[in-house]
């Protein structure tokens, strides 16, 4: 299934994107006896776990069947916004996780390769998540090296502590996209990622979350990126350096992680920063991501 948090009519909500792309309003669809069940919204939906599952899918088959027809939204009556509009907490993101991005990293500083031995762990601020085709403004009192990183995100399910990598993919819920807009100069400045990962609508998100079992092996999923038409990033996600079952091992080792928790997951090489001469976005530029059966999300980049 594929789940999206939407705005129709002034109102949010949340529901399936059906095979034609139209739009099911799960909430609607199921009535007032059994909305409740469902949850207010998309987190509160994951966290009920699989008795919401089972009855969104029953309420999906039933409207590709042609019922539920007051409840089936036009693609173009709707704006996606992020799947999870506002995260009860920070977005966890990975750093270098590919290997090719780490050599273009240490190139650019003049250092020998070295992959990590752990996991490079950050957060961007729930300020941060915008949806698909939505605009992060440039603004140049505050950066000038605007870059962006293509991301499978990846949503946390059944909550749990210590998880065991064996045990890992019990604990995910699905996948999206995610677009790690960095400002490499606070980047630098700062010592450290945090300041220049967390700026405002720097997280867009999206388009929507691809339940687990639809996507199968997450390591046969191809991420690109392009800048107006221009690849600058392509990779399978077999080449991150510590898979997801090692990232949810490591992330949760005395931290718990809760349903709707999001891990962003590292990003291939061909970042701007890395380019020769450097290439930062500028206003007007459209950065679009794509991620093999979890689809596109589109950023435009505006200016001050």
């Amino acid at each position: 299934m594929r789940l999206v948090t939407f705005k129709h009519g002034g109102s949010t909500g949340f529901g399936l994107m059906l095979r034609d792309a139209r739009v099911l309003d799960l909430a609607r669809a199921a009535g007032h006896a059994r909305a409740a069940s469902l949850g207010a919204d998309l987190s509160a939906f994951i966290a009920r776990g699989a008795p919401a599952l089972t009855l969104a899918r029953t309420l999906c088959e039933e409207a590709e069947a042609g019922r539920h027809d007051g409840a089936v939204l036009a693609t173009g009556s709707v704006q996606l916004l992020a799947p999870i509009p506002r995260p009860s907490k920070n977005v966890f993101c990975v750093g270098r996780n590919y290997l090719d991005h780490v050599a273009e990293s240490d190139r650019v500083r003049g250092a020998d390769t070295k992959a990590p031995e752990f996991p490079q762990f950050f957060t961007k601020p729930p300020t941060a998540v915008i949806g698909p085709d939505e605009t992060f403004v440039r603004d140049p009192a505050v950066s000038s090296r605007m870059d962006y990183e293509v991301e499978l995100g990846v949503v946390i399910g059944p909550g749990g502590r210590d998880i065991l990598a064996e045990h890992a993919f019990e604990h995910v819920f699905g996948y999206t996209i995610v677009n790690d807009v960095t400002a490499r100069d606070l980047q630098r400045r700062h010592d450290q990622w945090f300041k220049g990962k967390g700026l405002d609508r720097s997280c867009p998100m999206g388009p929507c979350i691809v339940t687990r079992d639809e996507i199968g092996d997450p390591q046969t999923l191809e991420l690109s990126l392009t800048v107006n038409g221009e690849q600058r990033q392509h990779a399978t996600v077999s080449q991150m350096i510590f898979d997801i079952p090692k990232l949810i091992q490591s992330l949760s080792a005395g931290m718990t992680l809760e349903a709707a928790d999001i891990i962003s997951t590292g990003t291939p090489a061909g970042v701007g920063f890395a380019m020769n001469p450097p290439r930062f976005l500028q206003p007007g530029d459209e950065v679009i991501c794509k991620i093999s059966r979890i689809g596109t999300l589109a950023t435009r980049i505006g200016g001050r």
